[in-house]
Protein backbone atom coordinates (compact mmCIF):
# COMPACT_ATOMS: atom_id res chain seq x y z
CA UNK A 1 0.00 0.00 0.00
CA UNK A 2 2.81 2.39 0.91
CA UNK A 3 4.60 1.57 -2.35
CA UNK A 4 1.45 2.31 -4.32
CA UNK A 5 1.03 5.64 -2.49
CA UNK A 6 4.60 6.61 -3.34
CA UNK A 7 4.06 5.77 -7.01
CA UNK A 8 0.86 7.83 -7.15
CA UNK A 9 2.54 10.86 -5.58
CA UNK A 10 5.56 10.60 -7.88
CA UNK A 11 3.27 10.40 -10.92
CA UNK A 12 1.36 13.45 -9.70
CA UNK A 13 4.57 15.44 -9.36
CA UNK A 14 5.76 14.26 -12.76
CA UNK A 15 2.53 15.49 -14.35
CA UNK A 16 3.07 18.93 -12.83
CA UNK A 17 6.66 19.14 -14.06
CA UNK A 18 5.84 17.82 -17.52
CA UNK A 19 3.01 20.30 -17.88
CA UNK A 20 5.53 23.12 -17.57
CA UNK A 21 8.54 21.51 -19.23
CA UNK A 22 6.96 20.41 -22.49
CA UNK A 23 7.26 22.86 -25.34
CA UNK A 24 3.66 22.14 -26.37
CA UNK A 25 1.19 22.49 -23.53
CA UNK A 26 -2.48 21.68 -23.96
CA UNK A 27 -5.15 24.35 -23.50
CA UNK A 28 -8.39 23.77 -21.63
CA UNK A 29 -11.32 22.35 -23.56
CA UNK A 30 -15.04 21.83 -23.08
CA UNK A 31 -17.44 19.17 -24.31
CA UNK A 32 -19.98 21.96 -24.88
CA UNK A 33 -17.46 23.68 -27.14
CA UNK A 34 -20.23 25.27 -29.22
CA UNK A 35 -21.03 27.60 -26.29
CA UNK A 36 -17.46 28.98 -26.02
CA UNK A 37 -17.12 31.38 -28.94
CA UNK A 38 -14.14 33.49 -27.83
CA UNK A 39 -12.24 30.42 -26.60
CA UNK A 40 -12.59 28.73 -30.02
CA UNK A 41 -12.59 31.60 -32.49
CA UNK A 42 -12.88 35.35 -31.79
CA UNK A 43 -14.50 35.59 -35.25
CA UNK A 44 -17.54 33.85 -33.74
CA UNK A 45 -18.11 36.71 -31.29
CA UNK A 46 -21.57 38.20 -31.81
CA UNK A 47 -22.95 35.43 -34.02
CA UNK A 48 -26.27 34.89 -32.27
CA UNK A 49 -29.80 36.23 -32.55
CA UNK A 50 -30.31 39.11 -30.12
CA UNK A 51 -28.35 42.01 -28.70
CA UNK A 52 -26.39 40.26 -25.97
CA UNK A 53 -25.38 36.80 -24.78
CA UNK A 54 -23.96 35.62 -21.46
CA UNK A 55 -22.70 32.04 -21.01
CA UNK A 56 -21.52 30.29 -17.83
CA UNK A 57 -20.01 26.79 -17.96
CA UNK A 58 -18.64 24.50 -15.26
CA UNK A 59 -16.71 21.26 -15.91
CA UNK A 60 -15.62 18.59 -13.40
CA UNK A 61 -13.35 15.84 -14.74
CA UNK A 62 -11.37 12.78 -13.57
CA UNK A 63 -12.75 12.74 -10.03
CA UNK A 64 -12.81 8.92 -10.18
CA UNK A 65 -9.01 8.58 -10.41
CA UNK A 66 -7.49 11.74 -8.90
CA UNK A 67 -8.23 15.17 -7.55
CA UNK A 68 -10.93 16.46 -9.91
CA UNK A 69 -9.98 18.86 -12.67
CA UNK A 70 -12.37 21.80 -12.24
CA UNK A 71 -12.90 24.44 -14.90
CA UNK A 72 -15.28 27.39 -14.90
CA UNK A 73 -15.89 29.88 -17.72
CA UNK A 74 -17.90 33.08 -18.19
CA UNK A 75 -18.38 34.47 -21.70
CA UNK A 76 -20.26 37.75 -22.42
CA UNK A 77 -20.91 39.28 -25.84
CA UNK A 78 -22.86 42.15 -27.36
CA UNK A 79 -23.29 43.69 -30.81
CA UNK A 80 -23.19 47.30 -31.99
CA UNK A 81 -24.75 48.35 -35.35
CA UNK A 82 -22.38 50.22 -37.68
CA UNK A 83 -24.32 51.25 -40.77
CA UNK A 84 -27.52 50.78 -42.78
CA UNK A 85 -26.27 47.80 -44.82
CA UNK A 86 -26.19 45.57 -41.75
CA UNK A 87 -22.55 45.62 -40.67
CA UNK A 88 -21.98 45.40 -36.93
CA UNK A 89 -19.18 45.38 -34.42
CA UNK A 90 -19.13 42.67 -31.75
CA UNK A 91 -17.32 42.96 -28.43
CA UNK A 92 -16.91 40.29 -25.79
CA UNK A 93 -15.09 39.23 -22.67
CA UNK A 94 -14.06 35.72 -21.69
CA UNK A 95 -12.78 34.69 -18.28
CA UNK A 96 -11.96 31.19 -17.09
CA UNK A 97 -10.57 29.42 -14.06
CA UNK A 98 -8.93 26.00 -14.12
CA UNK A 99 -7.71 23.97 -11.14
CA UNK A 100 -6.11 20.54 -11.36
CA UNK A 101 -4.28 17.97 -9.29
CA UNK A 102 -3.13 17.56 -5.70
CA UNK A 103 -0.80 20.58 -5.88
CA UNK A 104 -3.71 22.89 -6.87
CA UNK A 105 -2.26 23.86 -10.24
CA UNK A 106 -4.38 26.87 -11.23
CA UNK A 107 -4.84 28.96 -14.36
CA UNK A 108 -6.79 32.21 -14.41
CA UNK A 109 -7.37 33.97 -17.74
CA UNK A 110 -9.14 37.04 -19.14
CA UNK A 111 -9.67 37.51 -22.88
CA UNK A 112 -11.45 40.59 -24.29
CA UNK A 113 -12.45 40.18 -27.94
CA UNK A 114 -13.31 42.49 -30.85
CA UNK A 115 -14.97 41.25 -34.04
CA UNK A 116 -16.11 43.05 -37.20
CA UNK A 117 -19.06 41.40 -38.98
CA UNK A 118 -19.32 42.49 -42.61
CA UNK A 119 -22.63 41.93 -44.43
CA UNK A 120 -22.12 40.59 -47.96
CA UNK A 121 -25.63 41.73 -49.01
CA UNK A 122 -26.21 38.63 -51.12
CA UNK A 123 -29.76 37.68 -50.18
CA UNK A 124 -28.51 34.74 -48.07
CA UNK A 125 -27.82 36.86 -44.99
CA UNK A 126 -24.11 36.11 -45.41
CA UNK A 127 -21.48 37.63 -43.14
CA UNK A 128 -17.70 37.58 -43.20
CA UNK A 129 -16.20 38.17 -39.75
CA UNK A 130 -12.68 38.91 -38.57
CA UNK A 131 -11.94 38.98 -34.84
CA UNK A 132 -9.05 39.46 -32.45
CA UNK A 133 -8.50 38.73 -28.79
CA UNK A 134 -5.70 39.60 -26.41
CA UNK A 135 -5.54 37.95 -23.02
CA UNK A 136 -3.80 37.95 -19.66
CA UNK A 137 -3.03 34.55 -18.10
CA UNK A 138 -1.72 33.71 -14.64
CA UNK A 139 -0.63 30.21 -13.56
CA UNK A 140 0.33 29.09 -10.05
CA UNK A 141 0.50 26.06 -7.77
CA UNK A 142 0.95 25.37 -4.07
CA UNK A 143 4.51 24.07 -3.48
CA UNK A 144 3.64 23.05 0.11
CA UNK A 145 1.39 20.33 -1.31
CA UNK A 146 4.10 18.86 -3.53
CA UNK A 147 5.76 15.60 -2.44
CA UNK A 148 8.55 13.65 -4.19
CA UNK A 149 10.24 10.30 -3.70
CA UNK A 150 13.21 11.83 -1.81
CA UNK A 151 10.84 12.57 1.07
CA UNK A 152 9.98 8.91 1.56
CA UNK A 153 12.65 7.40 3.80
CA UNK A 154 12.46 3.85 5.06
CA UNK A 155 8.96 3.53 3.71
CA UNK A 156 7.66 6.60 5.59
CA UNK A 157 6.95 10.13 4.45
CA UNK A 158 9.12 12.90 5.98
CA UNK A 159 7.78 16.37 5.09
CA UNK A 160 10.94 18.10 6.36
CA UNK A 161 13.28 16.04 4.15
CA UNK A 162 14.87 17.97 1.22
CA UNK A 163 13.14 17.36 -2.09
CA UNK A 164 16.28 17.50 -4.20
CA UNK A 165 14.31 19.39 -6.85
CA UNK A 166 15.39 22.55 -8.65
CA UNK A 167 13.89 25.76 -7.28
CA UNK A 168 10.47 26.46 -8.77
CA UNK A 169 8.73 29.78 -9.11
CA UNK A 170 5.19 28.95 -7.93
CA UNK A 171 3.61 31.71 -10.03
CA UNK A 172 4.06 33.26 -13.46
CA UNK A 173 1.94 35.20 -15.94
CA UNK A 174 1.98 36.25 -19.58
CA UNK A 175 0.06 38.13 -22.28
CA UNK A 176 -1.53 36.28 -25.18
CA UNK A 177 -2.86 37.10 -28.64
CA UNK A 178 -5.35 35.30 -30.89
CA UNK A 179 -7.21 35.91 -34.15
CA UNK A 180 -9.94 34.27 -36.18
CA UNK A 181 -12.12 34.56 -39.28
CA UNK A 182 -15.45 32.93 -40.09
CA UNK A 183 -18.15 32.92 -42.73
CA UNK A 184 -21.81 32.38 -41.94
CA UNK A 185 -24.68 32.17 -44.39
CA UNK A 186 -27.79 30.20 -45.34
CA UNK A 187 -28.80 27.80 -48.09
CA UNK A 188 -32.13 27.92 -49.91
CA UNK A 189 -34.30 30.44 -51.70
CA UNK A 190 -35.20 33.79 -50.13
CA UNK A 191 -38.86 32.72 -50.08
CA UNK A 192 -38.07 29.65 -48.00
CA UNK A 193 -38.95 30.34 -44.37
CA UNK A 194 -36.78 27.68 -42.70
CA UNK A 195 -33.49 27.78 -44.53
CA UNK A 196 -30.36 25.90 -43.53
CA UNK A 197 -27.99 28.15 -41.58
CA UNK A 198 -24.29 27.34 -41.44
CA UNK A 199 -20.97 28.77 -40.26
CA UNK A 200 -17.34 27.79 -40.88
CA UNK A 201 -14.18 29.35 -39.47
CA UNK A 202 -10.51 29.09 -38.58
CA UNK A 203 -8.54 30.67 -35.74
CA UNK A 204 -5.12 30.76 -34.11
CA UNK A 205 -4.04 31.40 -30.51
CA UNK A 206 -0.73 32.03 -28.69
CA UNK A 207 0.62 33.91 -31.71
CA UNK A 208 3.55 35.29 -29.70
CA UNK A 209 4.26 31.85 -28.16
CA UNK A 210 4.78 33.24 -24.62
CA UNK A 211 7.05 31.64 -22.02
CA UNK A 212 5.31 28.81 -20.18
CA UNK A 213 7.59 27.67 -17.37
CA UNK A 214 7.68 27.57 -13.58
CA UNK A 215 11.50 27.33 -13.94
CA UNK A 216 11.78 30.84 -15.50
CA UNK A 217 13.14 29.14 -18.61
CA UNK A 218 12.61 31.43 -21.60
CA UNK A 219 13.21 28.57 -24.05
CA UNK A 220 10.00 26.82 -22.93
CA UNK A 221 7.23 28.33 -25.03
CA UNK A 222 3.48 27.84 -25.25
CA UNK A 223 2.81 26.25 -28.64
CA UNK A 224 0.35 27.85 -31.04
CA UNK A 225 -3.17 26.41 -31.11
CA UNK A 226 -5.22 26.25 -34.30
CA UNK A 227 -8.98 25.72 -34.43
CA UNK A 228 -11.25 24.79 -37.32
CA UNK A 229 -14.98 25.05 -36.63
CA UNK A 230 -18.16 24.27 -38.56
CA UNK A 231 -21.85 24.12 -37.68
CA UNK A 232 -25.26 23.92 -39.35
CA UNK A 233 -28.83 24.26 -38.12
CA UNK A 234 -32.32 24.04 -39.58
CA UNK A 235 -35.91 24.39 -38.40
CA UNK A 236 -37.47 21.37 -40.11
CA UNK A 237 -41.09 22.20 -39.21
CA UNK A 238 -43.06 23.85 -36.40
CA UNK A 239 -42.09 21.13 -33.93
CA UNK A 240 -38.58 19.95 -34.76
CA UNK A 241 -35.15 21.39 -35.54
CA UNK A 242 -31.59 20.08 -35.58
CA UNK A 243 -28.07 21.37 -35.00
CA UNK A 244 -24.77 19.86 -36.15
CA UNK A 245 -21.45 20.96 -34.65
CA UNK A 246 -17.83 20.07 -35.31
CA UNK A 247 -14.50 21.35 -34.02
CA UNK A 248 -10.89 20.38 -34.72
CA UNK A 249 -8.09 21.68 -32.51
CA UNK A 250 -4.36 21.19 -32.95
CA UNK A 251 -1.62 22.34 -30.58
CA UNK A 252 1.81 20.93 -31.26
CA UNK A 253 1.58 17.13 -31.22
CA UNK A 254 -1.83 17.18 -29.57
CA UNK A 255 -5.01 17.26 -31.63
CA UNK A 256 -8.69 16.90 -30.79
CA UNK A 257 -11.70 16.28 -33.02
CA UNK A 258 -15.22 16.47 -31.62
CA UNK A 259 -18.41 16.00 -33.65
CA UNK A 260 -22.09 15.66 -32.91
CA UNK A 261 -25.52 17.20 -32.96
CA UNK A 262 -28.77 17.99 -31.18
CA UNK A 263 -32.37 17.32 -32.14
CA UNK A 264 -34.86 19.84 -30.76
CA UNK A 265 -38.58 19.63 -30.01
CA UNK A 266 -40.31 23.01 -29.91
CA UNK A 267 -43.38 24.08 -27.95
CA UNK A 268 -45.34 27.30 -28.61
CA UNK A 269 -47.67 29.28 -26.38
CA UNK A 270 -51.22 30.37 -27.23
CA UNK A 271 -49.97 33.34 -29.26
CA UNK A 272 -47.74 31.17 -31.43
CA UNK A 273 -44.51 32.47 -29.87
CA UNK A 274 -41.78 29.98 -28.97
CA UNK A 275 -42.19 28.88 -25.36
CA UNK A 276 -39.52 26.27 -24.79
CA UNK A 277 -37.31 23.83 -26.69
CA UNK A 278 -36.07 20.45 -25.48
CA UNK A 279 -32.88 19.23 -27.15
CA UNK A 280 -31.26 15.83 -26.94
CA UNK A 281 -28.14 14.65 -28.70
CA UNK A 282 -24.79 12.93 -28.73
CA UNK A 283 -21.23 14.12 -29.34
CA UNK A 284 -18.03 12.13 -29.80
CA UNK A 285 -14.52 13.26 -28.95
CA UNK A 286 -12.55 11.03 -31.28
CA UNK A 287 -10.56 8.40 -29.41
CA UNK A 288 -11.59 9.75 -26.01
CA UNK A 289 -15.28 9.94 -25.05
CA UNK A 290 -18.95 9.70 -25.98
CA UNK A 291 -20.92 12.70 -24.70
CA UNK A 292 -24.71 12.44 -24.34
CA UNK A 293 -26.23 15.91 -23.99
CA UNK A 294 -29.57 17.35 -22.87
CA UNK A 295 -30.48 21.00 -23.34
CA UNK A 296 -33.60 22.89 -22.25
CA UNK A 297 -34.27 26.35 -23.60
CA UNK A 298 -37.06 28.40 -22.05
CA UNK A 299 -37.58 31.63 -23.99
CA UNK A 300 -34.16 33.36 -23.80
CA UNK A 301 -32.64 31.12 -21.10
CA UNK A 302 -30.97 27.77 -21.83
CA UNK A 303 -29.66 25.03 -19.50
CA UNK A 304 -27.40 22.27 -20.84
CA UNK A 305 -26.03 19.16 -19.14
CA UNK A 306 -23.57 16.70 -20.66
CA UNK A 307 -21.46 13.80 -19.41
CA UNK A 308 -18.24 12.32 -20.80
CA UNK A 309 -18.17 8.52 -20.94
CA UNK A 310 -14.47 7.86 -21.31
CA UNK A 311 -13.47 5.38 -24.07
CA UNK A 312 -9.69 5.98 -24.18
CA UNK A 313 -6.99 3.80 -22.64
CA UNK A 314 -7.85 5.36 -19.27
CA UNK A 315 -11.23 3.61 -19.22
CA UNK A 316 -9.78 0.71 -17.19
CA UNK A 317 -9.06 3.18 -14.37
CA UNK A 318 -12.06 5.46 -14.87
CA UNK A 319 -14.65 2.71 -15.45
CA UNK A 320 -15.87 4.89 -18.37
CA UNK A 321 -16.40 7.89 -16.03
CA UNK A 322 -14.89 11.05 -17.47
CA UNK A 323 -16.77 13.99 -16.03
CA UNK A 324 -19.85 16.18 -16.19
CA UNK A 325 -20.40 19.63 -17.59
CA UNK A 326 -23.24 22.11 -17.08
CA UNK A 327 -23.95 25.47 -18.67
CA UNK A 328 -26.42 28.35 -18.44
CA UNK A 329 -26.88 30.63 -21.45
CA UNK A 330 -28.84 33.91 -21.46
CA UNK A 331 -29.58 35.91 -24.60
CA UNK A 332 -31.73 39.02 -24.87
CA UNK A 333 -32.66 42.29 -26.49
CA UNK A 334 -31.75 45.79 -25.42
CA UNK A 335 -34.75 48.12 -25.24
CA UNK A 336 -33.28 50.68 -27.62
CA UNK A 337 -34.44 51.31 -31.22
CA UNK A 338 -30.84 51.80 -32.35
CA UNK A 339 -30.13 48.16 -31.56
CA UNK A 340 -32.89 47.02 -33.93
CA UNK A 341 -30.41 47.45 -36.78
CA UNK A 342 -28.05 44.88 -35.25
CA UNK A 343 -30.69 42.13 -35.09
CA UNK A 344 -29.64 40.58 -38.35
CA UNK A 345 -30.41 37.00 -39.19
CA UNK A 346 -27.57 34.96 -37.73
CA UNK A 347 -27.21 31.19 -37.27
CA UNK A 348 -29.95 29.94 -34.95
CA UNK A 349 -27.77 27.83 -32.66
CA UNK A 350 -28.60 29.41 -29.33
Amino acid sequence: MMKRLIIVRVIGTAILLLSTALLRAQDIHFSQFYETSILRNPGLTGLFTGDYKVAMIYRNQWSSISKPYQTGLVNAETRIPINEVGDFLSVGLLGYYDKAGSVSLQTISFYPALNYNKSLEDGQHSYLSAGFTGGYIQRNFDPTKMTVDNQYQGGYYNASAPTGENTLNPKFSYWDLGFGVCFNSSAGSEEEENRLNYVIGVSGYHVTQPRNSFFDNNSIKLGMRFNFNAAASKQMNESFSFQLHGNYMRQGDYNETILGGLLGWHSKDATGAMNFVLFGGLFYRVGDAFIPTVKLRYKDLAFTCSYDFNTSKLKAATNLRGGYEISVIKTGLINNPEHQKSRTICPEFY
